[in-house]
């Protein structure tokens, strides 16, 4: 069982937010997912590394978490330390089109700031959830464009607890997937390179991107995004709607009867609901198509 008393008294002294027994439907964009024993939001990149350095150094489980926007946390919550970078948000507009913003910092907020100093580049992440630490974990992408783009170079705590950085040749980009996709490393900052465009074509490609989302994704329900990655040479949504899966439920979760690439809480859906619906998607889309479906939300606890 997991003891959080050291911890918190680390995050006491180091002047760390903290909390005991947080639901963490309250962290999730599924609105699902039972307490952490432990949970922390650091607000600086030293305080970020204390922490981190703690779990190491005492053998803690620990988990980084984002803004809770591609992830699915147990019923049974998290038995270890659940670290928010949320509090690490901020943005700097550096020589020419180079921006450098911390990992918590809203994926939202960064195209938006990109828009105000009439930068190009990240309009098609515009509307996409989450952070920007958890968009180059994945290479986020949509509308032709990825992270893999615009990013140049990444800093990091390793598996040691030791800050490092790697350059672009080294983020080993693909399809939803970096560098970091094996785990073990913490994003803290991220250095992007935009190109100078006028702020008004910006804007309509922002806004064209954004309108496309609304009127085609079930944004009105608590989700995680596109619940499988796309299977080559395939869309997952149009297989499952060929399936014949469109609004198939369990419990309070759904295919979503506006876009079936989307898992949906509908209403009191449980993190077993949303994983057994997928699961049977799974098993149905593979069984009369002989395509294999892979899950892009990760699974905690």
């Amino acid at each position: 069982m997991f003891d959080a008393s050291k911890i918190s008294s680390l995050c006491e002294s180091i002047g760390c937010e903290y909390r005991l027994d947080a639901p963490m439907s309250e962290f999730t964009t599924f609105r699902t997912g039972g307490p952490a024993s432990f949970s922390a939001t650091p607000d600086t990149i030293g305080k970020l590394r204390s922490i981190i350095g703690f779990c190491i150094e005492t053998g803690t489980k620990y988990y980084v978490i984002g803004r809770g926007s591609n992830i699915l946390v147990s019923d049974s919550g998290i038995d270890g330390a659940v670290i928010f970078t949320s509090g690490l948000e901020s943005i700097e507009l550096e020589n020419g089109g180079t921006i450098k913003c911390l990992a918590g910092t809203p994926l939202i907020r960064l195209c938006s700031f990109a828009l105000e100093n009439s930068l190009s580049g990240l309009e098609f992440a515009y509307g996409i959830p989450g952070s920007a630490g958890g968009a180059v974990y994945m290479n986020a992408g949509a509308y032709g464009g990825e992270m893999k783009d615009v990013v140049t170079s990444v800093s990091h705590i390793d598996k040691n607890g030791e800050i490092g950085c790697f350059d672009k040749t080294c983020l080993d980009f693909g399809y939803r997937h970096s560098a970091y996709s094996a785990g073990g490393f913490v994003i803290t900052d991220i250095t992007l390179s935009l190109t100078p465009g006028v702020k008004s074509e910006i804007k309509a490609k922002m806004d064209d991107f954004l309108s496309r989302r609304k009127s085609k994704q079930p944004l009105d329900y608590p989700s995680a995004g596109s619940t499988f990655k796309r299977p080559e040479g395939h869309f997952a949504g149009a297989l499952i709607e060929q399936c014949g899966l469109k609004g198939c439920s369990v419990g309070g979760a759904q295919v979503s009867e506006k876009h079936a690439g989307f898992v949906i809480n509908k209403g009191g859906a449980t993190s077993s609901d949303i994983l057994a619906l997928a699961e049977y998607v799974k098993e149905t889309v593979f069984k009369k198509t002989g395509v294999v479906l892979e899950l892009e939300i990760k699974f905690i606890g």
